[in-house]
């Protein structure tokens, strides 16, 4: 039988660089299909989807809650069409009730060992409303090797660069940060993969420039060095979302082809400083990732934190909107306290106010929220600031011999030098 997936756009970062990587949902649901399902899939941020009855089933996979009304949109046109759909993902999970409405089925949970009841039911015309496996998390040793090859590569290139691959090493989450919902979708128990399977992986993917996506790597200081050891000989560059600043995690990470890090930055303290400079210590660039709008921020408050991200030597930053997603304590307190004021999914991609911040007006927000990647890109574009981050990585595959020579990799690398003098 034939299977289409469909990932659905949605509007970026007006502020950010425009480029996409390749999802990672998708693939990672598609390596749990049974081996007689033929995979036609469609990213519709780079490509256009094909409406037409030639697959047997549609399947329409949804990360962010931005991308979920696009995802009901596709629905509808395949039904009328009378074609059968199924959603999954993590904005499926976070808007379940809401995707009934247009789906013929919705997964819930992690697929790993699940979909040939899926696939069974369907060829059976037995297709269940709600597959419901939140609770049910699978034996995390069942998680293979990513479906890459359903992926169109050359789709994931910014100006003649190829863009990170996105791989895992872990699962769930023990932090319980404010505005995440990782805790409902994941679980609160740290789950880490093997790590001999997380190099089989590794080792399948061409490309050598990686996202590790986990939610936080600084869940269990053993288990991150002996995944780092065991990267080393891979010669991969990699970055990823907060590992730990003990020397020894750094040492061992920086040899492992650390290229940057997420570093959230919620304060002015030394703590903040002391840490980026460690990450450079060893060689380690950083992106700081910024939220504004919490409670415990004023006016004031966010000015001071933006001079201070002047101050610390970031080689990149994000700046994002406190966005009150389904499932978080966030989306509950605000609810609670009648403080959502737009529920136009639409408009949660964390770079529009969707609700009455505390201490100022939603506009005054939004404002301070543009002013923040104006003031920080003001001398330095993001553009070129990413084209810096480029030159680091090709110099670090240069020295090491994995730099694979790519006629537009170089024309860039000449851009990209030409900022740097």
């Amino acid at each position: 039988m034939k299977l289409r997936l469909i990932y659905p756009k949605w509007e970026k970062l007006a502020e950010q660089t425009t480029f996409n990587l390749p999802p990672h949902g998708p693939i990672v649901m598609a390596a749990a299909l049974p081996e007689d399902v033929e995979v036609e899939f469609f990213d519709e941020n780079v490509q256009d989807v094909i409406f037409d009855d030639n697959a047997d089933l549609i399947a329409i996979s949804v990360m962010l809650t931005a991308q979920i009304k696009r995802g009901w949109q596709i629905a509808g046109r395949y039904r009328k069409m009378g074609k059968k759909v199924i959603f999954g993902g993590i904005a499926t999970m976070l808007h379940a009730q809401e995707t009934l409405e247009h789906a013929d089925a919705v997964f819930l949970g992690e697929a790993e060992g699940r979909m040939h009841e899926v696939i069974n039911d369907f060829k059976n015309n037995n297709l269940k409303k709600v597959y419901n496996y939140l609770l049910k998390h699978p034996d995390i040793d069942a998680i293979g090797t990513a479906r890459r090859d359903i992926l169109t590569q050359e789709f994931y290139f910014h100006k003649g660069v190829q863009m990170v691959d996105l791989v895992h090493a872990s699962r769930g989450c023990q932090f319980s940060c404010y505005p995440c919902c990782v805790n409902f979708l994941g679980g609160k128990l740290f789950r880490p993969r093997p790590i001999d399977k997380v190099v089989e992986e590794l080792e399948t993917i061409d490309n050598n420039r990686l996202f590790i996506v986990d939610n936080s790597l600084a869940q269990d200081t053993q288990w991150e060095k002996d995944l780092f050891k065991a990267m080393i000989p891979l010669k991969k560059k990699w970055c990823s979302h907060t590992i730990e600043d003990k020397p020894e995690v750094l040492d061992l990470a920086a040899q492992a082809g650390a290229w940057y890090v997420y570093q959230a930055i919620f304060d002015t303290s030394d703590y903040i400083k002391e840490r980026i400079k460690k990450y450079h210590d060893h060689g380690i660039l950083v992106e700081g990732t910024v939220l504004l709008g919490m409670d415990n921020q004023t006016e004031k408050d966010i000015l001071e934190l933006i001079d201070f991200l002047m101050e610390i030597e970031l080689d990149l930053a994000e700046f994002t909107v406190m966005t009150p997603f389904r499932h978080t304590k966030a989306f509950d307190d605000l609810t609670r306290q009648g403080r959502i004021i737009d529920k136009n999914w639409d408009n949660y991609n964390a770079g529009k106010v969707v609700f009455q911040p505390k201490n100022m007006k939603p506009e005054r927000l939004q404002e301070l929220y543009h002013y923040a990647w104006n003031t920080f890109y003001e001398k330095e574009t993001q553009e070129q600031k990413m084209f810096k981050l480029i030159l680091n990585v090709v110099e670090k595959e240069i020295k090491d011999g994995t730099y694979k020579t790519r006629r537009d990799d170089l024309a860039d690398v000449s851009f990209g030098n030409r900022i740097k003098r």
